[in-house]
């Protein structure tokens, strides 16, 4: 079978709830979405406000203080939000790229070896069997291994161990200055590979809620090497399915999950920073025209927040005082900009209630773009 790049764009839409908001719980549709890039303590809240109909925060709040969603080092080595019966099996697929990740050079740099990892990790989740301040852990790492070592150990440890970030309060549930809780996942691990079946199981969630999608998009979803996800794709022979992409591109899918057609309607959407449809493939150009990627993407890993216009991205947007400021890179029909300006209302509101100047830290990108059709958009 074939697909069309339209026909790869509304699958993907569809899958990541971009279609239509839907009625769901957070719990629900974070796990119909996989993740949620959760880098910026807002991310998630815009993320999905863009996904859920009737989505109220609070929700949201109470789902990450009570931990049915967690907050962690996983995909890519960044930080995501996900369901807490998918931690386990995520953090497993990711070991091997932990372990090479944050046990590796500058670890080694500290003077430490991975053995030494495997000798403090049980400590360490020991430690935070109840929640611990980054400054506690690192107090505690001093004493046991002096103030020079401490340093390379914390930078390693707090993203190679298994560990969650606790909610903290404040407008996004999570402020800049983290606490953390052990994960419950059982003994930690002590070699350097991913467990085979977690693995097959996050590439069928990849699949489900990003494809359909080849090899290296895969890989670049999860940061993990293409040869061990062509190896799962092996075993999971007979429970996915092979495509043909454009330009001959192999795909790989889930069958039966949704394929609208290319013709499908795709509302205007205003993506947070980091959305995940930005950063999920290896080939972008589902989603970012290859013109504006680097535009949005910027060179230290920067992921602006986006206009999508018929499921593509046509610009960014930032928040202003008394709205929402949209600069388009092309010009857009009236009509398309009346339903940004809908949109723009409503994100106003959710943003007005917590904090009007979300992501005001990153406006100096502005500066640095091109010059486009820029209107501002006022909160209702």
């Amino acid at each position: 079978m074939r697909i069309t790049e339209r026909e790869l764009n509304r699958a993907t839409l569809s899958r990541q709830l971009l279609l239509g908001r839907e009625s769901r719980g957070v719990d629900d549709a974070v796990r119909r979405v996989v993740a949620l890039q959760a880098q910026h303590p807002a991310s998630p809240y815009v993320a999905l406000w863009n996904r859920i109909d009737g989505f109220d925060p609070a929700d949201l709040d109470a789902a990450f203080a009570d931990r049915t969603l967690v907050k962690a080092t996983l995909m890519r080595i960044t930080l995501h939000a996900v369901h807490a019966d998918d931690h386990r099996a995520f953090r497993e697929a990711m070991q091997q790229t932990l372990y090479s990740s944050r046990l590796g050079y500058r670890f080694a740099a500290a003077g430490l070896t991975p053995a030494d990892a495997h000798d403090l990790v049980p400590h360490l989740l020991e430690f935070t069997g109840r929640t611990r301040t980054a400054d506690e852990m690192k107090a505690w790492l001093e004493r046991r291994l002096g103030p020079k070592k401490a340093v390379g150990a914390w930078w390693g440890l707090k993203a190679y161990a298994p560990l969650l970030h606790v909610a903290t309060g404040g407008p996004w549930s999570f402020g800049h200055r983290p606490s953390f809780v052990a994960a419950p996942m059982g003994p930690p691990p002590t070699t350097r590979d991913a467990v085979p079946a977690a693995l097959q199981a996050l590439v069928l969630r990849c699949l489900a809620g990003f494809g359909p999608a080849s090899v290296a998009d895969i890989a670049q979803f999860s940061m993990v090497q293409r040869s061990l996800v062509r190896t799962a794709l092996s075993a999971l022979d007979g429970s996915v399915e092979r495509l043909a992409g454009p330009g001959g591109s192999v795909l790989f899918d889930v069958p039966g999950a949704p394929r609208p057609p290319a013709d499908a309607p795709a509302p205007p959407r205003l993506l947070g920073m980091w959305d995940s449809i930005l950063l999920a493939y290896a080939d972008r150009s589902r989603i970012i025209p290859p013109a504006y990627r680097r535009l949005v993407i910027r060179v230290n890993g920067d992921v602006l927040p986006t206009l999508l216009v018929d499921g593509r991205v046509a610009g960014v947007w930032r928040a202003v005082d008394g709205g929402i400021e949209a600069t388009a890179f092309a010009d857009l029909p009236s009509a398309v900009w009346d339903g940004l300006a809908d949109e723009a209302r409503s994100l106003g509101a959710l943003l007005a209630a917590r904090a009007p100047r979300a992501y005001g830290r990153y406006d100096h990108w502005w500066a640095k773009l091109p010059d486009g059709a820029t209107r501002r958009l006022l909160a209702g």
